[in-house]
């Protein structure tokens, strides 16, 4: 089997039900592109490409701010840059629905208070399971940092491969995209800058 499909008809994981316009509309599709949609092995697509997209797109269903929520402010007099490099991602593309894979590091130069590193790659995480761009997508993350922590600075560096580019259309595979978003001090100081980017690999 070339995928981890689940072939269970009774659904005795409790996995959401697909509307019958979701599935038909996923048979449409399928027909469209040349198989057939009754055929055994794309019966039951209709409904894992279902699940698969609300498992894709669950960050329309949260607000990664929440993330955010729980700071500590006992730091031990520690004012330096708290980074976190290397989160893998994946989103995919508002244009063609086509996936982009992908790494981040997300910096921030505490003011009053600090968060649990993992929070960032959650807040990540949540803006990515959407549609998305991945400028917008950088853009997002860095300002929801800077209004819920209220740090000094703020800085996000996104590196990722597009499937619309690498599977269609100029079909140009290994080539990564790097967008950023500075704030604050990040922004505003270059030597400040260039320090972050440099804790980042990007120096």
């Amino acid at each position: 089997m070339g995928c981890d499909a689940d072939h269970e008809d009774d659904n005795p994981l409790g996995k959401p039900d697909v509307p019958e316009n979701v599935q038909e509309a996923i048979r449409t599709l399928i027909e469209w592109a040349g198989d057939d949609p009754t055929r055994e092995g794309v019966l039951d697509t209709p409904k894992r490409v279902g699940r698969a997209w609300l498992e894709y797109c669950q960050g329309y269903a949260e607000d990664p701010a929440i993330h955010l929520s729980r700071v500590f402010e006992e730091v031990g007099g520690y004012d330096e840059i708290v980074l976190l490099k290397d989160i893998p991602f994946q989103s995919h593309c508002e244009h063609h629905m086509a996936p982009i894979t992908g790494k981040a590091a997300i910096a921030y130069l505490p003011h009053k208070h600090v968060v649990g590193i993992s929070k960032l790659a959650r807040v990540l995480h949540g803006y990515a399971r959407r549609l998305q761009i991945q400028e917008r997508l950088t853009a997002e993350v860095a300002q929801c940092i800077w209004d819920h922590l209220e740090p000094k600075g703020v800085a996000v560096v996104i590196e990722a491969q597009h499937g619309c580019m690498t599977g269609r259309g100029v079909r140009t595979p290994g080539v990564g995209m790097v967008t950023s978003q500075m704030m604050g001090t990040f922004l505003e100081d270059q030597r400040s800058r260039k320090e972050v980017l440099s804790l980042m690999g990007y120096g």
